[in-house]
């Protein structure tokens, strides 16, 4: 086959469909630009846990699949994440990935030796998903066979082999680090298959491999994809298994209270928490199993679920299930077996009954409880967080502050090249004071974002016991009060301007003269119909036996009924006038009569002929064959955008919960928390992603006296504007300035201002505000993007941010 080509038009259209986020589609494109060459190379894409590196598959399928590959192999390290995979691409499975339009079939161990499937390996038409563990593709040894490298009827060679002379393979090796170059038998078997790209998705690479693309723990944590960990400890120093556990099952209870109270106050369907417990050992599990199962923790049937390598199957699609609403099971007791590829999202509590090492918190902590209950941060710490009860003493947390922070943002992380700033007195005595209530909090060092730096974001709590309770028992107020618009604060009409992808209206106009005589060259000669004759031949054998034989006798041209030329033009009008594909006026009249006319006239019939009559079988197929045409032109007709305006009301009702982490407004800023105290905002409280954008704008509106009110907008809010590739751009704020003008405004930083992706959802946004001006229902709306030098220099004044921003 031809290679593909690396299309960013296409991937912005898949970005859009299976909605990815953006370190997944950022991975996306890197990956689909590195392989563009078709050269067999290798690439890596390094990202952290629980950021969606199914997703990230699901992509690259689908654009490969679109460009014309037909051989596409996902290689897993179990069968753990084998089972997972196939799930994900199988339509009506529970982890099946929605939004992608590529038909696949699916292969496995299971089915590749049946027929069908070896008709459709021979195929260009069936895109061929194979999902195999490595296991099953090593070469085989004298005391084991591998059914893959045999031969197969149906094949014509073993499958292996057939991957290997296909000229359109891809490989993509999920958890890639197992497949390094000291495991030479599975690095051999996929190296050995001679793919045209290998594609590999880890979040711990080897130390030898380059990552052509990395999104760390660290930043996941910073842009809200994961859970907070937080290492939950005791002042009073007892870690003995007995108070771990319990603790543990303590934590768990508040964490299920607190998030199905938010649920509920949402009208969501609740998510139930669970707790994970990794044991040394087997007889270990067993034992911790059966103390979980007494009267003080969870003695109910079903509720405690052990999971080792002799567990039955019946454990194993209780464990598959573990994320449903009905589900009993309230622990699970691991011996290591999920450490990869069991992806849920309601893990709340973990427990490592083993020292706490960096090995214990990567595999552990940020492998398996990082992903988010709802799909998103919510505000409530409760359900924000993952806490690893540790129990070790306080001073050991501290004295290994810096080996925790390595696993969450390696070498350090952040993005400032200088050295970290020595803390100042004022954060020293904030430490101090956090210490002594029984909470520190490590968050990313200060990021330098265009001419400021920006606070960094949360990373890793370490907080006592009693400190977890009492955020649990705040979290369940606190969702029990709803973030009400401000008493006397407006409703906002928001426009949201919506687009429709509809057909564009058939018109017989859109039939060119070309086509319709080119259909009608087809019967430019009359079609005879022949009466077939059959002779009836006897002859005596030699036995005086008598052969009676049918033979075909010559035929003769039976009569048809003629059709005039008028009566055959009135017929061939009629029948595509009365398919109803158009509207009855004049003018489709016209085209209708055009299209019949250069059909005749490709059939060789003049508009001044009446000569010529035609038989009847010629004159039927005609009218059915210009009918087809008609018909194709109607199904293969464009699609066009319409918009339309469907306002919606700000701030939602019901509100949204309060959050319980509030502070004052003139609070040093920190992207965790939520600050209260403005005068002119219409909701008591508001979260910033940023200390030198929307922070500072948070304050410029509330100073000035030029605005009325300001609200801050957030993604998944019902406050967005459609971009052009069908994307949905969540502005920052909203802002009703004195002479009853509405704002939209954005905030972005200086090295981000020309980004093209940040370019092109201004451009949509003041496409967006010109057309509700245009439209003139919905009073006069603006569109405001100010870089973060704009705001510093606009010293708080609306009036030198408008000047300085210079909005259309």
């Amino acid at each position: 086959m031809k290679w593909i080509t690396y299309d960013p038009a296409l991937l912005e259209d898949i970005t859009a469909r299976l909605d990815l986020r953006v370190p997944n589609a950022a991975a996306i494109h890197t990956v689909a630009e590195a392989i563009a060459e078709g050269d067999g190379r290798e690439v890596v894409c390094d990202l952290a846990t629980g950021v969606g590196k199914t997703y990230i598959l699901a992509g690259l399928v689908e654009y490969l699949s679109t460009q014309g590959v037909r051989n596409i192999l996902v290689v897993t390290p179990g069968t753990t994440i084998q089972d997972k995979t196939i799930g994900n691409f199988t339509p009506g499975h529970p982890k099946y990935v929605g939004g992608m339009d590529a038909e696949l079939l699916v292969i496995t161990s299971e089915n590749f030796d049946r027929g069908q499937v070896g008709d459709a390996l021979h195929s260009d038409d069936v895109t061929k998903l194979f999902v195999f563990n490595v296991q099953q593709l090593i070469r085989p040894t004298d005391k084991t066979s591998r059914r893959v490298r045999a031969q197969d009827e149906f094949i014509g060679t073993g499958l292996y082999q057939h991957l290997q002379e296909v000229d359109d393979l891809v490989v993509i090796a999920d958890e890639h680090h197992v497949y390094n170059t000291k495991a030479k038998a599975f690095s051999q078997a996929i190296g050995e298959l001679g793919a045209r790209a290998v594609v590999g998705l880890t979040a711990t690479p080897a130390p030898e491999v380059k990552p052509i693309f990395r999104y760390s723990l660290a930043e996941a944590i910073a842009d809200g994809y994961v859970k907070i960990p937080v290492i939950v400890y005791r002042p009073d120093g007892r870690k003995d298994e007995e108070t771990v556990l319990a603790d543990a099952c303590h934590l768990l209870r508040i964490k299920d209270a607190a998030w199905t109270a938010w649920a509920q106050s949402q009208g969501v369907t609740p998510v139930r928490p669970v707790l994970f417990v990794v044991c040394r050992d087997i007889s270990d599990a067993d034992r911790i199993a059966n103390r979980l199962t007494s009267n003080d923790m969870f003695p109910a049937e079903g509720q405690v679920l052990t999971i080792t390598s002799q567990s039955s199957d019946i454990a194993l699609r209780a464990l598959e299930a573990v994320e449903e609403p009905d589900s009993p099971v309230r622990v699970v007791v691991s011996v290591n077996k999920l450490k990869e590829g069991w992806d849920v999202k309601n893990i709340g509590v973990i427990v490592g009954l083993r020292a706490l090492a960096s090995e214990t918190l990567t595999e552990q902590v940020l492998g398996r409880g990082l992903r988010l209950p709802f799909g998103r941060r919510v505000g409530t710490p409760m359900v924000d967080s993952v806490d690893l009860v540790a129990h070790e003493s306080y001073r050991q947390l501290l004295a290994n502050k810096e080996a925790l922070l390595q696993q969450v943002q390696p070498n350090g992380g952040g993005d400032v090249e200088e050295e970290r700033p020595q803390p100042s007195t004022e954060a020293a005595s904030s430490a101090s004071q956090q210490a002594e209530q029984g909470i520190l909090n490590f968050t990313s060092r200060a990021r330098v974002v265009g001419d400021d730096v920006v606070d960094g974001s949360l990373l890793l709590q370490v907080e006592s016991m009693n400190a977890a309770v009492q955020q649990g028992e705040r979290d369940q107020r606190a969702v029990a009060t709803l973030r009400a618009r401000v008493p006397g604060a407006p409703v906002i009409r928001f426009p949201r301007r919506e687009r429709e992808i509809l057909p564009v209206r058939f018109s017989f106009s859109y039939i060119t003269d070309a086509a319709a005589r080119a259909e009608g060259a087809a019967y430019a000669h009359e079609f005879k119909v022949t009466l077939a004759r059959q002779a009836v031949d006897a002859q005596r054998g030699i036995d005086g036996s008598v052969d009676v034989r049918v033979t075909a006798a010559e035929s003769v041209d039976a009569t048809q009924r003629k059709v005039t030329i008028a009566e055959l033009r009135g017929d061939l009008y009629e029948r595509i006038w009365n398919i109803g594909h158009v509207e009855e006026t004049l003018a489709e009249s016209r085209a209708a009569e055009r299209v019949v006319r250069e059909f005749l006239a490709g059939a060789g019939v003049s508009s001044e002929d009446v000569n010529h009559d035609w038989g009847e079988l010629r004159a039927r197929q005609a009218a059915t064959a210009l009918g087809k045409l008609v018909k194709a032109a109607y199904d293969n007709r464009k699609l066009q955008p319409t918009f339309a305006f469907r306002p919606v009301d700000v701030p939602t009702v019901p509100p949204p919960p309060m959050p319980s982490n509030v502070v004052n407004k003139w609070e040093k800023f920190r992207k965790d928390k939520w600050y209260e105290g403005w005068e002119h905002s219409i909701e008591p409280v508001a979260q910033f992603d940023a200390g030198s954008t929307e922070y500072a704008l948070a304050h410029l509106f509330d100073g000035s006296s030029s605005v009325q009110w300001w609200l801050r907008n957030y993604d998944h809010s019902p406050v967005w504007i459609e971009r052009d590739n069908g994307r949905k751009y969540y502005p920052d704020f909203i802002v009703l300035d004195t002479q009853d003008t509405y704002w939209v405004v954005e905030g972005k930083a200086n090295d981000r201002a020309g980004d093209a992706e940040v370019l092109e959802k201004m451009r949509a946004a003041e496409d967006w505000a010109r057309f509700v001006r245009d439209d003139g229902r919905f009073g006069t709306w603006r569109y405001l993007f100010a870089t973060e030098s704009t705001i510093r220099n606009a010293s708080n004044s609306w009036e030198s941010l408008l000047a300085l921003g210079k909005p259309e």
